[in-house]
């Protein structure tokens, strides 16, 4: 409902301004997703249903309304999607709903919207804007929509950033009857925090960003709720048909993230690196430096083909070296990026995460994207997750390997 109302506000808005020059654009796509798991889930009980095949169709509509050659510009975004197994995977989001405007040298935002920090390919340590879509991919790529108030100073020393968070969205989960879960059930109805204001509290972050010769560097601060819950298990006085009599409670403390980007740019080679320093509030919490470090090496028509083929190495650190805790606490990163630059923008993304300590575990990804037509787009996924270890992180997901394909029609 806040949604309609929103728009049909903007939209009123604009038709009260006949004397201001209106561009309006439409876009977006919708689609439908087909995912199909190979193997029986390890959490399927009397009480819980985990499905082997799910269906879902989602929508993502965008709506541009720009004032005076885009001196103001106001953006919103939705999404929704229908999911046939998982009622928590089915759910809906304000991707963007924002106003923005700008000057000689700065710019302002404020509203509902999408920052996205980072350089590494396999994990993305810096960004820490946004709140994980966890439902859409294990991949964590995908993000929900933050309130905020951004400004940003351009200057000759570079671009600083600086923004105000005011308040804080929840991670989603995987539901009882969902794949990709942990083997208990997480009750994201009962999320506690660290700060009394709870998801009201006011978070803040800043960001330098240059370039430096050959580098792109960035340097990030944030204070504020964390945006990676701490799960911890919690004894219920009544077990439900959702729950059992003991469940996982997400806990959001308070944290202070400091985080570095570097790309360096050396011909056909991307030297690429991120480094966090993250201090808990809480003495209970063990405070962590995590790095995400590699290079990307792109082959220019090899063969004589039209082909450009990229190689993909990176080193994942976390000092905690906690396998339960984290994927990258001693992971190494090998994968390859094709673009076969033909008519249909056939693409392809392949890569394997290996634990260093533990020679059965890895996660292998493969991402494929090719164009229909104009409009119609087709995507193939599939992930493997392989753990032996019941203390890895990635161990509840090893009956849970799929692969996915969706069809997109982009209007």
């Amino acid at each position: 409902m806040k949604t309609i109302t929103a728009a049909g506000f903007v939209v009123l808005l604009f038709h009260a301004l006949p004397c201001l020059a209106v561009q309006f654009e439409a876009t977006g796509h919708a689609a439908f997703d087909w995912r199909e798991y190979y193997q029986s889930a390890q959490f399927d009980q009397r009480s819980v249903s985990q499905a082997n095949h799910q269906l879902s169709l989602f929508a993502e509509p965008e709506f541009i309304w720009s004032l005076n050659n885009a001196e103001h510009t106001f953006i919103f975004k939705a999404f929704v999607r229908l999911d046939s197994a998982d009622d928590e995977r089915s759910h809906q989001d304000i991707r963007a709903l924002y106003w923005l405007t700008y000057g000689d040298n700065w710019e302002v935002q404020i509203g509902i919207a999408k920052k996205y920090w980072g350089v590494a390919e396999s994990q993305h340590l810096v960004d820490i804007i946004n709140q994980t879509d966890l439902v859409e991919s294990p991949g964590g790529e995908h993000k929900l929509g933050q309130p905020m108030v951004a400004y940003t100073l351009i200057h000759d020393w570079g671009t600083l950033e600086s923004f105000i968070l005011p308040w804080f969205r929840e991670r989603t989960f995987s539901g009882t009857d969902g794949r990709l879960r942990t083997g208990l059930a997480i009750d994201t109805d009962r999320a506690q925090y660290q700060h009394d204001r709870e998801y009201r509290h006011v978070d803040y972050a800043l960001r330098w960003s240059h370039s430096i010769g050959l580098v792109d560097a960035g340097l990030s601060w944030f204070r504020g709720t964390s945006r990676e819950p701490l799960l911890v298990p919690q004894v219920t006085d009544i077990a439900t048909e959702q729950f059992s009599s003991i469940s996982l409670v997400p806990f959001y403390p308070l944290i202070e993230q400091t985080g570095l980007d570097l790309q360096a740019t050396l011909g056909a080679t991307l030297l690429k690196l991120e480094v966090i320093r993250r201090y808990f509030d809480a003495p209970l919490h063990q405070d962590y430096v995590a790095a995400t470090g590699g290079f990307e090496y792109t082959f220019y028509s090899p063969l004589k083909t039209s082909w450009d083929v990229g190689a993909l190495g990176e080193y994942l650190y976390d000092s905690r070296e906690d396998p339960s805790l984290a994927i990258g606490q001693n992971d190494l990163f090998l994968g390859t990026r094709i673009a076969f630059n033909n008519e249909a923008s056939t693409d392809v993304l392949a890569g394997v995460t290996q634990d260093l300590n533990d020679a059965g575990s890895r996660v292998l990804v493969v991402e494929i994207s090719t164009r229909l037509s104009a409009n119609i787009k087709l995507n193939f996924d599939a992930w493997v997750f392989a753990a032996r270890d019941s203390e890895n992180i990635i161990y509840q997901l090893h009956r849970d390997d799929f692969v996915q394909t969706r069809i997109s029609y982009y209007f």
